[in-house]
């Protein structure tokens, strides 16, 4: 068998679409990767349960090995993204980003193409009713996340207040912000 070339001209960016849990990430992230003729959804919450043991989630009252476990699986999002960029497809990483030092991450990783960071920004409100509506819900009240992006990420990418959007509306309003709308990868 011959080898094919995996790699062609590389992806114009990244977009990590962040917001607190609840935001509409995966939701958002999936509809925007369709919007491309080659685009992939980076999940970095399907990144973690790869795990089969010793696998933690964050909590509020901050676990050591489970922010350990945060910048691992942002490692294995970049490593995934750097690849798929490379081959042409445009990665779109969903991932809860709401310290500097997870973005400085983010940009310091990733090796193939320009982070364009993406925040919605529902609001704490608006975040807990979209989370009590859906099958993947949370017990634990993340509302607090949204003070610490706003306090830690106050000039970075840019943000869209999805509250009264629809999933389409508020892809139409990441491609606008994020300078990809003619990006007909």
């Amino acid at each position: 068998m011959d080898q094919v070339p995996v790699d062609r001209a590389p992806a114009p960016g990244v977009v990590l679409l962040s917001g607190i849990p609840g935001s509409g990430k995966s939701t958002v992230a999936a509809a925007l990767a369709a919007r491309f003729a080659a685009a992939a959804h980076i999940e970095v919450d399907g990144l973690q349960s790869l795990i089969v043991s010793g696998g933690r989630w964050p909590t509020p009252e901050g676990d050591p090995e489970a922010d350990r476990q945060i910048f691992l699986r942002a490692r294995n999002a970049c490593l995934l993204a750097d690849s798929f960029a490379a081959a042409g497809f445009l990665p779109v990483i969903d991932d809860v980003v709401v310290r500097r030092s997870h973005l400085d991450f983010y940009r310091a990783s990733l090796r193939t193409a320009a982070l364009h960071p993406v925040f919605l920004v529902p609001g704490p409100a608006k975040a807990r009713e979209r989370n009590d509506a859906r099958h993947k819900r949370l017990t634990t009240d993340w509302s607090f996340l949204h003070e610490a992006m706003l306090a830690e990420l106050p000039d970075v990418g840019v943000r869209v207040d999805s509250a009264e959007l629809t999933v389409e509306e508020t892809v139409d309003a990441v491609l606008a912000a994020a300078g990809l709308s003619g990006a007909g990868l």
